[in-house]
């Protein structure tokens, strides 16, 4: 379906839980790890005792709104709940949660209104699978280690009863908090569509919320695709988003220092976007609730960047075809726009492309303009044909930004 979603372009993943106390990874070091995602390993009762004291006093969900929205963000999706079974929210199917902690407060509530009043899309991230509820079975230590989809198996009565708490649970998030843009799950490798009741899941979402989008990690549903940590080679068949960490860790790791560079982070959105495709980038609250230091440096440096940079991004579609410019292009009505991921030499060189309908070209970061030549076959204009051939656009050294040159042509 069309949608904001399909040109958002950039958005904030936001992974946050109780075990940000201890600065290890949300829910897998109960499971011993996993091979795609190394962490600490520790007893299920030993991760699970940080819930007892989540007490994040200096969290500040307006100013992380306001950074998002610094950065070009459109929306943002929040873990309400992850695997481990902690609610971020206030339930009245569990006692495990931030109504119970320290906290008190209903983390979700004031995370969607913080984001809906800087104008940002809310998204909520829900794991079907839970690993402490007992009828899911919970995990234990005798569990490991974890193999993918190879779990014990839940009793008919007791498969029954955490449904109902799951669907429950689904009914307040779509319930309790107004208009929710988008319901991104995981955790459905654990169980079959079936025993999902998927389709009955989805009927009451589209029933609650008839505007909400679903991510493809609930079985045999969903309206976008969602690739992991990497930028697809082609482009899936229908909109989609990648979702992407900071350093090599989803929750709040400070043993984890590789941090992407700004550098990276742009590039990356300027491939995302010349493909089409939303970047959904991660950040990690601290137990306490602020943001790292590092993050927020990051993120500074690409918002400096968007600021001089966003309409080439923001709103946009694919550009150019990938043979006929060396890096990703993105456009806008009569506008293309040309990201620079490679410093050039003197000129750029746009290919198969309408030269006699160029009105100008400029840099996007300082506003320039740009001087241009052109060349096609002789014959075309001689025949009075519309030529397609080669528009060179020279690229003095004052307009190369150190994050990533944007060019842009206009087209009459």
């Amino acid at each position: 379906m069309a949608s904001w979603f399909e040109t958002a372009r950039f958005g904030m993943f936001i992974h946050w839980g109780h075990s940000s106390q201890q600065g290890v990874e949300l829910s897998w070091p109960m499971a011993g790890g996993n091979a795609a995602l190394p962490t600490a390993s520790m007893s299920v009762a030993a991760y699970q005792a940080s819930a007892a004291t989540f007490d994040p006093r200096q969290r500040d969900f307006p100013a992380l709104a306001r950074l998002a929205k610094r950065c070009g963000m459109q929306y943002a999706v929040f873990t309400a709940k992850h695997h481990d079974g902690y609610a971020m929210f206030h339930t009245k199917t569990s006692e495990f949660g931030v109504a119970a902690s320290p906290v008190g407060a209903d983390l979700v509530r004031e995370y969607v209104e913080a984001f809906r009043a800087e104008g940002l899309r809310v998204g909520l991230y829900f794991s079907l699978c839970d690993w402490r509820h007992p009828d899911y079975p919970a995990l234990t230590d005798d569990d490991r280690p974890y193999r993918f989809g190879r779990g014990r198996q839940p009793t008919p009565e007791g498969w029954e009863r955490f449904l109902r708490d799951m669907f429950e649970q689904v009914r307040e998030l779509l319930t309790n908090y107004g208009p929710i843009d988008l319901l991104w799950f995981d955790g459905g490798w654990e169980r079959t569509p079936e025993q999902w009741r998927a389709n009955e899941l989805e009927a009451l979402i589209r029933e609650l919320q008839p505007g909400i989008l679903i991510n493809d990690r609930l079985p045999g549903a969903g309206d976008f695709e969602t690739p992991e940590q990497f930028v697809p080679p082609q482009p899936p068949g229908r909109p989609w988003e990648t979702c992407m960490t900071l350093n090599e860790s989803w929750g709040y790791v400070p043993s984890d220092t590789r941090w992407k560079s700004p550098r990276q982070v742009v590039h990356t959105l300027c491939e995302v976007a010349g493909r089409g495709g939303n970047l959904l980038l991660n950040v990690s609250p601290m137990g306490d609730g602020r943001l790292p230091q590092e993050q927020i440096a990051i993120l500074e440096e690409v918002a400096g960047w968007m600021g001089r940079h966003g309409e080439a991004i923001t709103g946009t579609e694919p550009g150019l075809a990938p043979w006929q410019v060396y890096g990703p292009s993105t456009k806008r009505g009569s506008v293309t726009y040309v990201f620079l991921l490679k410093r050039p030499y003197e000129s750029v060189t746009l290919r198969g492309v309408p030269v006699d309908h160029a009105a100008r070209a400029w840099c996007v970061g300082t506003g320039e303009e740009l001087r241009t030549s052109s060349r096609c076959a002789i014959a075309d204009r001689l025949f009075g044909r519309d030529p397609l051939g080669e528009l060179t656009i020279e690229v003095p050294p004052a307009a190369i930004d150190p994050l990533a040159t944007v060019l842009a042509v206009e087209w009459r």
